[in-house]
């Protein structure tokens, strides 16, 4: 119900704030908003909480926004509702070390990050009075690529340790009828989140001199396709989505092979990236990816944090490819008889 007082400057009615017995509040987007001193206008429309009393005070100012119920109300709309439609997220896409400087710089309120702050990064904020609230939401993976002409199609998890740790630097010392000769190894940037799970998973410092960074995921999948003698390492998420067409696109110029489970390297069965595999903890290059707030307030990202580690958020998980962290998965094995 639209307020009579409000002559102008409503854009939308939003929804009713509460009734009680001295006055009523109603949400609106205005542009136009009473204030001490005079009216306050905005070329952006502000969702703004209104308080109508029933038996108003002359001069007493009883059409007024109320900050508190500004954030009560966005509160109850957005976090418990999740249909807030005058929240806006910008996303970002830029390496693991480069999201986690603009974070702690507060350049950004919210990372969606494969590994939690470290206690020196935690105490840094703390210092500043902020104390990060942490929500794992996914599980991912590591994919390895190789060229559709490479004939191996399964990697044992030992040759891929012995690869990262330089011994192993020629495709013929894995296959001895191998004609592809060096191996290249390519991943997608410098400060790499990929690749920092590769050094941590492997306890190595330095990479060999045959690794050699490509700038994006997508560029990954472009060297491997040209390069017989590539080894590729990308995120599952880029390969994973069964309905989308990138995905499509990317598989059908290059090949995802098969890894042996850490504890069981030299056995015989091989496992890909595929979310079940990730959910069993099968495949052994897995990790878990988290959603970190520095917000010192109930905010945006707060809300966004709320909605995907909920059930409609974790439907959005398990539809990209990774496997949710806040749901139970079931997983269907079908035999043929």
């Amino acid at each position: 119900m639209l307020d009579p007082t409000l002559d102008e400057g409503v854009i939308e009615y939003v929804r009713d704030g509460g009734f009680g017995g001295e006055a009523a509040v109603t949400v609106y987007l205005l542009n136009k908003l009473p204030g001490i001193g005079g009216t306050i206008r905005t070329h952006e429309g502000v969702v703004t909480a209104v308080r109508v009393e029933h038996n108003p005070v002359p001069g007493s100012g009883h059409s007024m926004f109320l900050r508190h119920m500004l954030v009560k109300k966005f509160e109850d709309y957005f976090f418990r509702e999740k249909i807030y439609k005058y929240a806006h997220i910008t996303p970002m896409s830029a390496s693991e070390d480069s999201v986690l400087k603009l974070f702690l710089a507060d350049s950004v309120r919210l990372m969606i990050t494969s590994r939690k702050l470290t206690a020196n990064e935690e105490e840094y904020l703390k210092g500043k009075l902020i104390v990060p609230r942490t929500t794992q939401i996914a599980w991912d993976g590591i994919a390895f690529i190789v060229n559709k002409a490479n004939r191996d199609s399964f990697i044992r998890y030992n040759t891929l340790k012995e690869i990262f740790s330089n011994s192993l630097s020629s495709w013929k010392q894995i296959n001895p009828s191998s004609r592809l000769g060096k191996i290249r190894v390519v991943f997608d940037n410098q400060g790499s989140g990929n690749i920092r799970y590769i050094m941590k998973k492997f306890n190595i410092s330095t990479l060999p001199d045959f690794c050699y960074a490509a700038n994006s995921n997508p560029a990954v999948i472009d060297y491997v396709e040209s390069h017989p003698n590539a080894l590729g390492i990308i995120s599952v998420n880029w390969i994973s989505d069964p309905d989308d067409s990138i995905t499509h696109a990317f598989l059908s110029r290059i090949k995802v092979i098969g890894v042996t489970p850490e504890v069981y390297s030299e056995g015989d069965d091989f496992y890909t990236p595929h979310p079940a595999y990730i959910a069993d903890k099968s495949y052994p290059f897995i990790r878990e990816v988290y959603a970190i707030s520095r917000e010192t307030f109930t905010g945006l990202g707060r809300g966004f944090i709320q909605f995907v580690a909920g059930d409609k958020g974790q439907r959005i998980v398990l539809k990209s490819g990774m496997v949710p962290a806040t749901m139970p998965v079931r997983i269907v094995q079908i035999r043929k008889e």
